[in-house]
């Protein structure tokens, strides 16, 4: 039981990391241009 002490406040931990490194994405642009990326490998063969 005392174990549960340990890891409630590090999965805490761990999934606040998770989500600042997701709103820290979204905001510097890693997901922009997601289609753009996806069509212009075809487009570059000759």
């Amino acid at each position: 039981m005392e174990i549960l002490y340990l890891l409630i406040p590090l999965g805490v931990v761990l999934v606040a990391f998770a989500g600042a490194a997701l709103v820290w994405a979204l905001h510097s642009g890693q997901y922009d241009g997601l289609d753009q990326q996806s069509r212009r490998m075809p487009d570059d063969e000759p």
